[in-house]
């Protein structure tokens, strides 16, 4: 029977956004990738820091089945690595991984070439990558993605058998068309245009088939406890400048989907990074940039480039 991905939430990510690798891409920066590649095989027995998406991808491995135990051969989560490193510096990817547990098995490596357009044969549903270029690309093939900020904070330890992931709503999870009439006419207009399509569901935004898969990963840990074997949770949040009467129509767009949130957070345009900081996602994922930077002092976040603001 031929190998397949199909039954599994696949997640791609680049060698930075899973280790901090910030040290050895100044010198690739400023010099050669020969230079580059040097270092990182001098280094190669010595496991890279953990990067800004490295609990995130530690706790969906999590769901998981141990290896001996039973259904052990039917994972649920694969992680890909998906990078502009060479061959030679995704030796120390792949060891640094094992160091940590990390049962990554897959790898694309492609020198400086843009590695987007694996992203289809694998079948991923998310992919996380420090280059801009490569999340625009993947985002427009219709992959959810967003561009890992290196200096975010990393995640808080304080869920260790949770997975908690908080998104932004418009041109995230729900398309911009709320954000564009923002954009033309002002709050007044939003909070009108809202409230009179309450009942109206938002069309899809690049991250709702995340979300999906989160929620039927969900369902398979929850199968899993029920058999009596340990099992990773999940928690999302939806955070968002939204506030009443526009919360209705992000709430009733979610129950048309039938998909259920744990916590939704309408803050009529607060900051977002102090709540972020109280509910301590693995990540966060916003299209506008200055919602990104606000939190990442607080948490790992990402920017979705996507919709008329975040575009």
């Amino acid at each position: 029977m031929p190998v397949t991905l199909d039954d599994r939430l696949v997640v791609a990510i680049s060698s930075r956004a899973l280790f901090d690798f910030e040290e050895e891409n100044r010198l690739f920066e400023s010099s050669d990738d020969r230079a580059y590649m040097r270092v990182q095989l001098d280094r190669v027995e010595q496991p890279a820091p953990p990067g800004v998406a490295f609990s995130l991808v530690r706790k969906l491995l999590a769901f998981n089945p141990p290896a001996g135990q039973e259904f052990a051969d039917r994972p649920v989560v694969e992680v890909v690595i998906l990078s502009r490193n060479d061959p030679v510096s995704g030796l120390r990817v792949f060891r640094s991984a094992k160091h940590y547990g990390l049962p990554i098995e897959r790898g694309v490596f492609t020198r400086g070439a843009s590695p987007w357009r694996y992203l289809k044969p694998l079948k991923a549903q998310l992919f996380l990558s420090t280059h801009e270029a490569d999340v625009r690309s993947a985002l427009e093939a219709g992959v959810p993605a967003a561009r890992v900020l290196p200096h975010a904070a990393r995640a808080s330890g304080a869920h260790p058998d949770e997975v908690r992931i908080a998104f932004d709503g418009d041109a995230v999870l729900f398309s911009d068309e709320a954000e564009q009439v923002f954009q033309r006419g002002g709050l007044q207009a939003f909070q009108t245009h809202e409230r009179d399509r309450a009942a109206t569901p938002l069309a899809a935004g690049p991250f709702k088939p995340l979300l999906q898969a989160l929620q039927r990963l969900q369902s398979a840990g929850a199968a899993a406890q029920r058999d009596g074997r340990p099992a990773m949770r999940l928690r999302t949040a939806l955070v968002t400048a939204r506030s009443a009467p526009a919360h209705e129509r992000a709430i009733r767009t979610l129950m048309d989907w039938r998909i259920e949130v744990d916590e939704a957070l309408f803050l009529g345009g607060l900051d977002k990074g102090a709540f972020l900081a109280e509910f301590e996602p693995d990540f966060f994922f916003d299209d506008q940039t200055r919602h990104v930077e606000n939190a990442a002092p607080h948490v790992p976040a990402g920017h979705v480039a996507a919709g008329i603001a975040g575009g």
